[in-house]
């Protein structure tokens, strides 16, 4: 395989700070919009069921982008479409403060989707050519500045919130310091993918490889959906937690998966790939265990914290794979593995609410926590 990357006239330093912004700005931005979803949605006067379905039009977007994201990666670069992605998300994120209809905001969110995934496959191809010329994986801390990007952007909203700007100006301020940021450091992007320019099938049958990073990355992020969705549902309906301690499962989830993403570089260099992927399905597995068989306010947030550890390296480390297929450009491979793991970011939360009307919430995450473990056994027959 030829890994080669063109040198870049900046320092390695200079490109992973520049790199590092960028995912910056895409979970700042899509953070802003989350934290600003009650105001929306009083906006616009949606019941909870309305919204659920406005709310689908994001991931729609997101779905039907990423075989077009890959394409025009894999054949503008990704230094170009990192630069256009950057420069429209925040548009469409200015957009969504501007509507006055319902439909309106399906119709941006479904932009916000395409372009917010088109920014996603650009920016990791970039890591991933950066990773090439470091020698050794870097692309965890990469992810774990985009869940810093997202508390950031959440205090953020909260700040807005309290100082009663609307969401248009709120929008707009971020738009305004995505800008700045985008000023001053896209010089410092890589200019060219690693297998940049060679002659790769764009729409080949992936390779059995290929197919079970994008089942690791769904199992993975079934259990990162659960999480996000249904958290505090556990905490409330299960652990019987006060009021205020409602959110603290979410909190200590998010927590330990950032923190685990800044530290996932140093582990993965000493222990190797399968091994940390390994031991992620693992420690998921035993943290929903603990949750269910000790549904606790101190067990149930433990368990949460490992769920999170869990989780923090297994997609940056597909990425990382996927990205230097033999077979497809990294544009294309990070495509096809964000298309079968998203559908696990998808099924997750509405499978999670199927089986518990049917049974119960701690059956749920039960199978949840199967799926957390089969990361572990596809990831011990698959070769690295």
């Amino acid at each position: 395989m030829d890994t080669s990357v063109v040198q870049p006239a900046v320092s390695k330093r200079a490109a992973r700070l520049s790199i590092g912004t960028f995912f910056f700005i895409a979970g700042l931005c899509f953070a802003s919009w989350a934290s600003r979803i009650p105001d929306i949605k009083l906006h616009l006067h949606l019941s909870d069921g309305g919204l659920g379905a406005v709310l689908f039009a994001l991931p729609v977007g997101l779905m039907l982008s990423l075989p077009f994201s890959g394409w025009l990666v894999h054949h503008f670069g990704s230094r170009k479409m990192v630069l256009l992605a950057a420069v429209v998300y925040p548009l469409f994120l200015c957009m969504i403060g501007l509507v006055q209809q319902t439909w309106q905001l399906v119709a941006v969110l479904f932009a916000f989707g395409l372009v917010g995934n088109l920014f996603n496959i650009a920016v990791n191809t970039q890591a991933v050519s950066l990773e090439v010329l470091y020698g050794r994986s870097i692309m965890a801390s990469f992810h774990g500045i985009w869940s810093l990007a997202g508390f950031t952007g959440a205090s953020i909203g909260t700040l807005m919130i309290n100082f009663h700007l609307s969401p248009f100006i709120h929008f707009c301020i971020i738009t305004g310091a995505a800008y700045l940021f985008i000023i001053l450091l896209y010089r410092n992007t890589l200019k060219q993918d690693i297998n940049a320019g060679d002659d790769r099938p764009l729409f080949a049958k992936p390779d059995s490889t290929l197919l079970k990073l994008g089942l690791i990355a769904m199992c993975c992020m079934v259990c990162e959906g659960t999480m996000f969705d249904w958290s505090g549902v556990y905490f409330q309906k299960v652990v019987e937690a006060p009021k205020g301690l409602i959110p603290l499962g979410y909190t200590a989830f998010m927590s330990t998966m950032a923190g685990g993403r800044f530290i996932g570089d140093k582990l993965i260099t000493r222990l190797g790939t399968l091994r940390i992927l390994q031991l992620s399905g693992l420690v998921i597995a035993c943290g929903l265990a603990i949750a269910i068989g000790f549904p606790t306010i101190v067990m149930a947030t433990l368990g949460f914290m490992l769920v999170g550890i869990g989780v923090s390296s297994v997609v940056p480390l597909v990425y990382g794979v996927a990205g230097k297929s033999t077979q497809f450009s990294p544009g294309v491979a990070l495509a096809a593995v964000s298309t079968i793991g998203y559908l696990g970011f998808l099924a997750g939360p509405p499978m999670i609410g199927f089986i518990a009307d049917l049974s119960s919430l701690r059956w749920s995450f039960a199978l949840i926590a199967l799926l957390g473990f089969t990361t572990t056994i596809i990831s011990t027959k698959t070769k690295f």
